[in-house]
């Protein structure tokens, strides 16, 4: 089934408890903080179902029609549909969804692709493959939460003032499944999701198995509560004037469990530290993931470099040889996440198994290495090429309404290059990009999206093939020896 706009909007009003502060959200698609956010969602729905899109968007399986990123790949071609797909969407959000639907759909699609990694007792992977076919089917949008909050860090300090510690866990199990609370973040989207995937991708102590719990929960279950960070959708006072706030804040929230309720078929993994932070980097999942994201990030580089380049244009420093070297770094920059993107393609790797493919998982972490160390470089040379043009624009569009403010503001904001509102409608999307709230998430996002650079560089180590990178050296070595020293001296 492929849903509409429409019907995703009507799924998001289901009771789930939402908060701004102290502000209880009835409706999310509704309330002044989510409303323009919603529609965005539920327009990437419609995108999707479109029968002009079909072809991009969408394949068939059992019988029935599933978006794209649903789509276990067995060859080179389906890697190269998934990549276009995601690519479809990041560029309908211009990058600014990072937690798209096609995000965690790709991690819970990729662990659907080596089941038997979910080994008995402690796993399930018959509930995990019924998942994977329940959201496939009703095409939910799955986001999740896989990190344990920054205050559950030093146990010790709740221990010895015998409260409970903050992080999400098992608190008992019952005959139909098994009772969680805690918190975990960062549910980023999940206002406008329909399903949570609790999980961890940080390594867990042994002595951790309660926090082992890899599920999935509705975003209206009994008992949890999504706690928003400030929007900042509902200070905007039009689009023209907040042009990427007004509409793609995908909020962020932390999650908060007071005894809910997961069945047992929605229990994945249950009392093996090892093994719920494992499947994720034993399957494709982690690769298939955040292969998405590469992606995302290619469509929010070019959407910069394009800005850099109008931004240029707009004061006439297109003309100066300096900025024109800048601009070319730029382009060359967008290039290289193109062909990172496209090398994980060509240099596929037949893994899992069992018929499936997966992109090259470590041209994939270089990526995404490379991604989070220059974002905040890229922005900061649309910054240089900004200067203080953002701060001589008007405090927003209404200048328009008064006849007399109107015509001074097209006589003197006017510039040889471009009319005052144009200008200012370029300078208020640059600085929606460099210095609104908006922009200060996404340089913050960006720089700790898959965790702190050790993290990173860590997932880039595992998946060296270092035996190989040491037969280059010992081949090499191999070509000679110290004999060679006392033949070249008798010469």
């Amino acid at each position: 089934m492929l849903r509409t706009g429409k019907e995703h909007l009507e799924s998001l009003r289901d009771g789930r408890v939402v908060y701004i502060g102290s502000e209880k959200v009835d409706d999310v698609t509704r309330h002044p903080a989510f409303r323009n956010a919603a529609q965005t969602v539920a327009a990437l729905y419609d995108m999707k179902a479109d029968p002009a899109n079909r072809g991009e968007m969408t394949y068939e399986e059992d019988g029935g029609r599933h978006s794209i990123y649903y789509l276990r790949a067995k060859s080179r071609e389906d890697l190269q549909r998934r990549m276009v797909a995601h690519k479809r969407i990041a560029d309908f959000t211009y990058g600014m969804f990072g937690r798209s639907p096609d995000h965690v759909a790709s991690f819970v699609t990729g662990m659907a692709m080596k089941p038997d990694e979910l080994i008995e007792p402690f796993a399930n992977a018959n509930n995990l493959l019924n998942y994977y076919r329940y959201a496939r089917d009703n095409d939910l949008y799955t986001v999740y939460a896989v990190l344990p909050p920054q205050a559950a860090r030093n146990p010790e300090f709740y221990e010895k003032q015998n409260l409970p510690i903050p992080t999400l866990q098992v608190v008992r199990e019952e005959d139909d499944g098994v009772v969680i609370s805690g918190m975990k973040m960062l549910a980023t989207g999940a206002v406008f999701a329909n399903d949570i995937w609790i999980g961890n991708v940080l390594p867990l102590a042994p002595d951790q198995k309660k926090q082992a719990i890899t599920c999935s929960i509705p975003c209206n279950a009994p008992g949890l509560q999504l706690w928003s960070r400030q929007p900042m959708e509902m200070n905007c006072t039009s689009q023209f004037d907040s042009p990427l706030s007004y509409k793609y804040d995908e909020s962020d929230s932390m999650l908060l469990c007071d005894e809910v309720k997961v069945p047992w078929e929605r229990v994945f993994i249950h009392d093996d530290a090892l093994l719920s932070r494992n499947i994720y980097f034993k399957t494709p999942s982690h690769a298939f993931g955040n292969h998405q994201s590469n992606v995302r990030y290619w469509s929010k580089m070019q959407l910069l470099v394009g800005l850099c380049n109008k931004i240029a244009g707009a004061t006439g420093a297109d003309q100066v040889p300096a900025v024109r070297e800048t601009l070319g770094m730029l382009s060359a920059n967008e290039a290289m996440i193109a062909g990172m993107v496209n090398g994980q393609l060509n240099a596929f790797e037949d893994w899992p198994g069992n018929g499936y493919v997966c992109f090259n998982r470590r041209m994939m972490y270089a990526a995404l290495e490379w991604c989070t160390q220059n974002y905040s470089r890229f922005i900061d040379e649309l910054r240089t090429l900004c200067g203080g043009g953002v701060f001589q624009m008007p405090a927003n569009i209404s200048v328009m309404k008064d006849a007399g403010l109107a015509r001074q503001f097209q006589t003197y904001w006017q510039t040889p290059q471009t009319d005052a509102i144009t200008r200012m409608k370029l300078f208020k999307l640059a600085w929606d990009m460099v210095g609104s709230e908006f922009a200060g998430r996404h340089q913050q996002y960006e720089k700790f999206y898959a965790g702190a650079s050790f993290i990173v560089r860590n997932h880039s180590f595992r998946e060296t093939d270092w035996a190989g990178f040491n037969r280059i050296v010992d081949n090499l070595m191999a070509g000679y020896d110290h004999d060679d020293v006392t033949r070249v001296a008798a010469e």
